[in-house]
């Protein structure tokens, strides 16, 4: 629902002059605003519960989980977007060699020490971001299948959790600089704001009319339906990478990626103070 909502929004776009990348075809463009306006953000939805105290609640492990599957489809449709059917050849051959060396790396990560497997899980999601871009996807598409085959219980949760505090620590203030130096406010003027307001409303409309119809099919209260709606909301971080993407591509000029930004800002900071009031008349 939240990916049709963004079609829908994205063919408004598509229309007018200024949001359709060089590089795209009408549908690439399509899909990839759509699927921009379904993301949740894994991470900051983690944060978020942790603070609210539902994290570790049977509700907090539920929402983790739809938004665990919704993780996986953003990018399954980035990987569909981003075929280079002249180039299907190499992009074959790649997923051929992947499927070929994830068997393998399973079975060796099984055979070496808890200590050999983090510098083996470096060396295995280098590998496969490199071969993903060297076959026309992209970096991100090839990290995330080498999480993709990995298992959690391979590593110490407690040592996975530091490691991955310090990366957000170093990495992350600087991917958000190079996202800011990219985010180009003189282009579109008025009509990037404009833009960014019509894809909110898609995305928030399309998380809680999905929420209330999978309610309604599976026998929610209907209070219950509208907080999973608005917990899915958090885009930030997981909706920045997929429009940065899509603006390495070309399938968004940077006015595009300008109100991407923005309306990931807009639904990720909307979503506790909807949601706080919501828990508390749950809770009363």
């Amino acid at each position: 629902m939240p990916l049709a909502f963004g079609c829908a929004a994205a063919l408004v776009l598509l229309a007018q002059a200024g949001w359709v990348g060089a590089q795209a075809r009408p549908w690439q463009f399509v899909a990839g605003v759509g699927m921009a306006c379904a993301v949740t953000a894994l991470p900051i939805l983690i944060l978020f519960m942790e603070k609210l105290d539902i994290l570790r609640l049977p509700l907090g492990q539920r929402i983790l989980r739809y938004a665990s599957l919704d993780d996986i489809a953003i990018w399954g449709v980035l990987a569909l977007i981003l075929m280079d059917w002249q180039r299907v050849g190499k992009q074959a051959l790649f997923l051929a060699a992947f499927a070929g060396a994830g068997w393998a790396f399973r079975r060796l990560m099984l055979r070496v020490p808890e200590r050999d497997r983090w510098y083996l899980g470096l060396a295995w999601l280098a590998a496969c971001g490199l071969g993903a871009d060297w076959a026309g996807l992209h970096f991100m598409v090839g990290a995330f299948l080498a999480g993709a085959i990995s298992d959690a219980h391979w590593f110490d949760q407690k040592q996975m959790d530091q490691l991955r505090h310090h990366v957000l620590l170093v990495v992350m203030p600087v991917f958000f600089l190079s996202t800011g130096l990219r985010t180009q406010w003189s282009v579109g003027g008025v009509a990037v704001f404009v833009a960014a307001a019509w894809l909110l409303a898609a995305a928030v409309a399309g998380k809680l009319i999905g929420a209330h119809i999978a309610g309604r099919v599976l026998g929610w209260e209907r209070s219950e339906a509208r907080l999973v709606g608005w917990l899915l909301q958090t885009k930030a971080l997981i909706m920045i990478i997929f429009a940065n993407v899509l603006l390495d591509k070309g399938i968004i000029t940077p006015s595009t990626f300008t109100a991407l930004l923005l309306m990931a800002v807009a639904s990720t900071m909307l979503t506790v103070p909807m949601v706080t009031p919501l828990l508390a008349r749950k809770e009363g």
